[in-house]
């Protein structure tokens, strides 16, 4: 009788187990293996995350502070920070084949409590291999207020992402995306807003903000860089282009919030109201933030209809406090107040602008309407300017791919050879007039 051959070492032990039970040992190694991956983070820090994850059935809490971390399965308490996914996701991002603003703007993994604290989570532990992880959130000193960044990508090209008012570096997760690996992201939150220092006293105008990018910019060692601004973002980027065109190589500005030149009428007004009113306390719906978060796009249903909740809750947490209320107004009244024309106005001093530029418009958007477009033609003929059919106010998130695309060419033309950038100025002059013959025709609809 022929002899039976043997099974080989951990066949048969491999194949009684589920594919659900592996997927739970893989996550419970994953877990386990954290505090020996762990980094350490800045003085202060502590924070406690739930993860859950979903498919599996099981939960983990993950405690952080200074140079100590630790895992088990019950809580210390309520945690910081919820965050669900599944087993895959969270391998993958363990292993470093996916990053959390990955996994969050596929709707891959969820958030409740503090945005920052929950991407930041995946920047404080080493990957396998001893690696480095894929992005880091923290907070950089810079000749003015501290300034929460985060950084993702390794590529040579510098890009710096300013956001919108009553936003922060979470509206930038796609671009941030797409952008990287190629080059290396800053998104950044402006003082007074996300996690960024909030000085009761500053001015929160143009010049102000542009001045504390460029400390960062100094913090950082980066001696240029390329701009990517929504909204009040965008208009903090012309400004520093308009005050050192030496430290900006592009432009890319989405529906930027310039210089009202038409309904004026309530200024006087609006400079005698101070914000510092703003600091008493007065309550805040975070549905009236959801209805206006929606308002802000054309086509809502593009969107995750989760995404609304992620945002009034991240809202309300800054707004709730003091300091945060005063920034929020002083900034909204300083947009209003915007210098349309004179030595110092807007409109007067875009003509001497250097560095190349995009401006993206959304034709739906109510805020920025698209016909700022003609006055931008008029001012700077040589601008690149695009209108997006079906669009709001923020193109980053809602036309992502398209918006993205165009911000990745605009950069990658200006690292291409001096003979293939140049255009004859007749041939962007041209450009510029046939934008203006678009818009109006828009404008008749």
């Amino acid at each position: 009788m022929a002899a039976r051959a043997q099974p080989e070492e951990g066949t048969e032990a491999t194949a009684s187990v589920s594919l659900a039970e592996r997927r739970r040992r893989r996550a419970a190694e994953a877990f386990a293996t954290l505090p020996s991956r762990y980094l350490g983070a800045e003085p202060g820090f502590c924070a406690t995350y739930e993860f859950r994850l979903g498919d599996i059935g099981r939960t983990w809490h993950v405690r952080a502070r200074g140079h100590r971390c630790e895992v088990r399965p019950t809580p210390w308490g309520e945690p910081d920070v919820v965050i669900g996914t599944d087993a895959a996701t969270w391998l993958a991002l363990r292993e470093g084949r996916l990053s959390g603003i990955d996994a969050f703007a596929t709707r891959r993994l969820y958030v409740r409590g503090d945005l920052d604290v929950a991407i930041g989570f995946e920047g404080l532990f080493r990957l396998p291999g001893g690696r480095p992880p894929l992005l880091r959130i923290s907070s950089v000193d810079t000749r003015g207020p501290a300034l929460s960044t985060l950084v993702a990508g390794g590529g040579p090209e510098q890009i710096v992402c300013l956001h919108g008012l009553g936003s922060n570096k979470a509206s930038f997760f796609e671009t941030i995306s797409a952008l990287t690996p190629e080059h290396t992201v800053h998104a950044i939150d402006l003082p007074g807003f996300g996690s960024s220092e909030k000085p009761v006293r500053a001015p929160y105008d143009a010049p102000w903000f542009a001045d504390a990018v460029l400390g960062y910019l100094d913090a950082m060692a980066i001696d240029r860089a390329h701009l990517v601004g929504n909204s009040m973002g965008g208009r903090v980027a012309l400004e520093l282009a308009l005050k050192r065109p030496d430290r900006v190589s592009t432009l890319s500005l989405l529906a930027p919030a310039v210089a009202f030149r038409r309904n004026r009428e309530l200024a006087p007004l609006v400079r005698m109201l101070r914000p510092e009113l703003a600091a008493i306390p007065h309550p805040i719906r975070a549905e009236r933030v959801r209805e206006t978060f929606w308002s802000l796009f054309a086509r809502p249903e593009r969107l995750d209809p989760a995404t609304a909740d992620v945002v009034a809750d991240e809202f309300c947490r800054i707004y709730r406090s003091r300091a945060g209320r005063v920034a929020f107004y002083a900034a909204a009244r300083s947009i209003y107040l915007d210098a349309p024309a004179g030595e110092r106005g807007f409109w007067t001093r875009l003509p001497g602008l250097e560095p190349p530029a995009l401006f993206v418009w959304g034709d739906h958007d109510r805020l920025v309407p698209a016909a700022f477009s003609r006055h931008v033609a008029e001012a700077l003929p040589s601008a690149r300017q695009e209108v997006l059919a079906d669009c709001g106010h923020v193109p980053q998130v809602e036309l992502a791919e398209r918006t993205n695309a165009m911000i990745a060419e605009l950069i990658a033309e200006q690292q291409a050879p001096a003979p293939a950038q140049a255009r004859p100025r007749a041939a962007r002059t041209a450009r510029g007039r046939g934008l203006l013959a678009r818009v109006a025709a828009l404008s008749t609809r």
